[in-house]
């Protein structure tokens, strides 16, 4: 039996009392600790078993307790401070020059599958999402004129727990979304607005939810309708879930869905950011929108879409990234195609590397790639192995000419940084870190955080995580139908003092999360040391399909379970936002070991450092450019070599990983001065906080993107769309004459004026001869490439100078150029020439794959 009705039952709150909802329904509480501690003051042991999700938690207050609060002179006062700070914080106009900008309109519209938002908000997997959800707050601390758009998973990503054997099982509960911090975004007669698309031949409908996150509007688009096919209802069920078809239907919903969305919604965003390729669509639909909407050439509409589009990519391995065989396309865009006049064939090339190889997959990152004029990957040395990874795309370029930059990701430091510490900053460093902790100013008063507060603050947030492992434990064994010895003797797992050391991430198999077990006697003597315990906490989930991963983590439980490492060796299960601030606070040391370079970036480790925990890991994403060659700010697991063997890589790092854990971390822990200080073990805290918080601060990522991308991206999509887009349809003209012309551009008879030998500082000069054709000197770019040589002969490191016609286009379309070059460094030294497409209008030359080297 159904009810013929459905009717949602509100409390009635007092009307002394009807502001606290502003609060409930804006994420801002999550980096706000006294909101929080204003929710928790009502029901503490409620607002714990609401997931600290503030509107269930509200619908669940008694109306006796909400009827005492309305007669609470002091909880009112509180309560109408918090909403006024809201209100004057939401109602900031934005400080960032985007001409012709109404204030409170969006001008950037950033894309993702995934939202680590907040706890009560289930709609992320790990550590992009989390990325994204600090993306979106850095963004409104800072007013940037930007929204957010993805998709509303009824089921999120799993809940993990463990059956007795220790293999992962997933559970999908069904969230209930009028139970949470969203609404319906409706029309003006009050009715829920919906967005329509098509999914090959078939239509689908989403509604549009939205959630604030600050100053941030987060769309979420939801398929869950009556009016949808059953098929077509669960895209937006799970996170990650299902085949490749379902895949499809999700990245076409975000991509196509998203833009469609934006105007069902009437905002109208000049720049969208495409974070990872599972939004690569989103392009792909602004270039059929403006030739429909602006009678513009695929060509033209090209030029304007990407030159208002940004794209990170975050996955370092070729087969992390989404491809789609071209039977698959073929069902659900060949219609698309024929719909925006092109031939499937031309369609398909722009996600293929190889356009010419017709079984070649359709790849999302690449079409991002073809679709943006700025492309970055999340670290420095990301933005090198994302060249290398791509580098077929623009196969005529050397790698480090690849138009892939890198903008190295960073953490919203006051939603990771615990209470505790936060309260220790306020005092030392003003409350300045909060607003501004790109800041190096701030961040250098660090000095100044007395050593005995700073220790004993850390050390009551290691008893918490202590506390908090023991109780999770105690339910994890609950669950799994454990003896009531089992269970008591979770009370006693782990010791409060003893060196802490965290690995909590995804158990994906290039992470080696069993690295450390693979020298079982060394861990066994370090943790059975009573004088100097060690102890370790790991937390982490596969993904569903990934056994490899799952036997990793049953083999770490398996160690865990066995009598030697019980209580010394600990597995959180069910790997969330919950407890990665848990340990993130309460470690002493965060472990990491990827293999590198396949670690992106690893943002865990960040807000790990953000609260004065040193790290531990190899040199792979942030940490190979953090990392001090001295261990000032925390040590490193091997070093920056290549190697062609893993299994000899592992056997090298392990080695490394407990020579440097015994002989140096340990002991330095243990290190105790006048008063019990670990007094070389704080100073490291402190360095670290002075040397890297500013840096790896989601701020300084934001105001990274603005300056780099959201900026330059804005002023050349406007310069391309007035007066009726006439620049683009110019552009798009060259374009396509440059691409026809290109083939007889020649460079040959370079002289170099000067000796075999020459001095440092000597300078140089060089000459060449261009055929141009029928360009004219505007149009091309003719440059030096100069540096030093390897022993094999490529450059080491290169300078481009640009090089200046001396002589009138001479008959038969020859040009002589002349550039002059300075050496800065002694050894072999190289020089060559370069020609490249140029345009006052062209954002980045690159983009065409047009390049000519001087012939020898």
């Amino acid at each position: 039996m159904k009810p013929i009705k459905i009717i949602n039952v509100i409390p009635l709150l007092p009307t002394e009392l009807e502001p606290i909802w502003h609060l409930a329904y804006n994420h801002w509480f999550t980096w706000n600790h006294n909101i929080e501690t204003l929710f928790a003051q009502i029901d503490p042991l409620l607002w714990n078993q609401s997931y600290k999700n503030p509107v269930w938690f509200l619908n669940h207050v008694s109306q006796t307790r909400l009827k005492e609060l309305a007669n609470d002179t002091l909880f009112k006062e509180r309560l109408n401070e918090a909403v006024e700070q809201l209100r004057l914080y939401t109602s900031k106009p934005s400080p960032h020059n985007f001409e012709d900008v109404k204030s409170g309109d969006p001008v950037i519209a950033y894309f993702s599958l995934e939202f680590g938002v907040s706890q009560c908000l289930p709609i992320y997997s790990g550590g992009l999402g989390i990325l994204a959800g600090d993306h979106l707050k850095s963004a409104s601390d800072l007013n940037v004129p930007l929204i957010g758009m993805g998709l509303a998973y009824q089921q999120g990503y799993f809940r993990q727990y463990m059956n007795i054997e220790g293999w992962q099982q997933e559970r999908y509960p069904n969230y209930d979304f009028d139970q949470m911090p969203m609404r319906h975004v409706l029309d003006q007669d009050g009715n829920i607005c919906k967005v329509h698309l098509n999914i090959g031949d078939r239509p689908l409908v989403a509604s549009i939810w939205v959630t604030e996150v600050g100053r941030i509007s987060l769309y979420l688009l939801d398929t869950n309708l009556p009016e949808n096919p059953p098929e077509f209802r669960p895209i937006t069920s799970r996170l990650y879930f299902g085949d490749n078809e379902m895949r499809l239907w999700q990245e076409m919903l975000l991509g196509i869905g998203g833009i469609k969305a934006l105007k069902v919604i009437g905002v109208d965003p000049k720049v969208i950011h495409m974070n990872e390729g599972h939004s690569a669509f989103a392009g792909l639909e602004r270039v059929r929108e403006f030739m429909k909407g602006h009678n513009l050439s695929f060509e033209a509409a090209v030029e304007v879409a990407a030159s208002g589009s940004i794209f990170t990519t975050h996955t370092p391995v070729p087969a992390g990234n989404d491809r789609f065989p071209p039977d698959l396309m073929q069902k659900y865009f060949e219609g698309y195609a024929r719909d925006m006049g092109l031939a499937f064939k031309v369609f398909m090339a722009l996600g293929r590397e190889n356009p010419h190889d017709d079984a070649e997959h359709f790849c999302m990152p690449v079409l991002a790639l073809r679709l943006s004029r700025f492309n970055n990957g999340v670290s420095t040395l990301h933005g090198h192995v994302s060249r290398n990874m791509w580098k077929q795309v623009w196969n005529q370029f050397p790698v480090d000419d690849m138009p892939i930059g890198s903008v190295t990701n960073g953490i919203h430091a006051p939603t990771w940084v615990s209470s505790d510490i936060g309260t220790l900053f306020d005092r030392y460093l003003g409350l300045n870190w909060r607003e501004e902790p790109d800041t190096h100013k701030v961040w250098s008063q660090s000095n100044n955080i007395s050593d005995s507060e700073l220790w004993r603050t850390h050390e009551r947030l290691r008893a918490r995580l202590v506390d908090f492992a023991r109780e999770r434990l105690q339910k994890q064994l609950i669950a799994q139908g454990a003896s009531s010895d089992e269970i008591r003797g979770a009370e006693d797992v782990l010791n409060p003092d003893a060196l802490t050391i965290g690995f909590a991430r995804r158990f994906a198999t290039y992470k080696r999360a069993t690295l450390l077990l693979q020298d079982k006697e060394a861990l066994l003597r370090i943790v059975s040391n009573k004088e100097r315990p060690v102890q370790f906490i790991f937390a982490g989930k596969a993904h569903p399909q990934d056994n490899g991963g799952k036997k990793l983590m049953q083999d770490v439980i398996a160690l865990c379970r066995t009598p030697e490492f019980r209580g010394k060796l600990v597995f959180l299960e069910d790997y969330d936002m919950e407890i990665a601030s848990y340990l993130v606070s309460g470690c002493d040391i965060w472990l990491n070991n990827p293999r590198r370079p396949l670690e992106a970036c690893g943002t865990s480790g960040m807000k790990a450092m953000f609260n004065g925990v040193l790290q531990f890991s190899t040199l792979d994403g942030w940490w190979d450019e953090a990392w001090k060659d001295d261990n000032s700010v925390g040590w490193a697991i091997g070093g920056r070599d290549d190697y062609d063997d893993p299994d000899y890589q592992d056997c090298v790092e392990i080695k490394t990983l407990y020579n440097m854990l015994e002989n140096e971390i340990i002991s330095t822990f243990y290190e105790r001065g006048r008063g019990g200080l670990p007094r070389s073990w704080v100073q490291k805290m402190k360095l670290a906080f002075k040397e890297l918080c500013g840096q790896y601060s989601s701020h300084r990522m934001v105001n990274d993107y603005l300056k780099d991308a959201y900026m330059p991206a804005y002023k050349n999509f406007n310069s391309l769309c007035k007066e009726d887009y006439r620049a683009a349809r110019e552009l798009a003209e060259w374009r396509t004459s440059i691409m026809t012309q290109w083939g007889n551009v020649n460079i040959t008879d370079v002289t170099v004026n000067g000796e075999n030998s020459m001095f440092i500082g000597d300078p140089i000069k060089v000459e060449a001869k261009v055929f141009m054709g029928n360009l004219d000197s505007n149009q091309l770019l003719v440059e030096v490439c100069s540096g030093t040589l390897s022993q094999n002969g490529d450059f080491v490191e290169r300078k481009i100078v640009e090089m200046k016609p001396v002589t009138d286009r001479q008959e038969g379309g020859w040009r002589l150029y002349q550039g002059e070059i300075e050496p800065k460094e002694a050894g072999r030294y190289g020089v060559t020439v370069r020609a490249m497409p140029h345009h006052a209008l062209l954002s980045d030359a690159r983009f065409l794959g047009l390049i000519r080297w001087a012939q020898s």
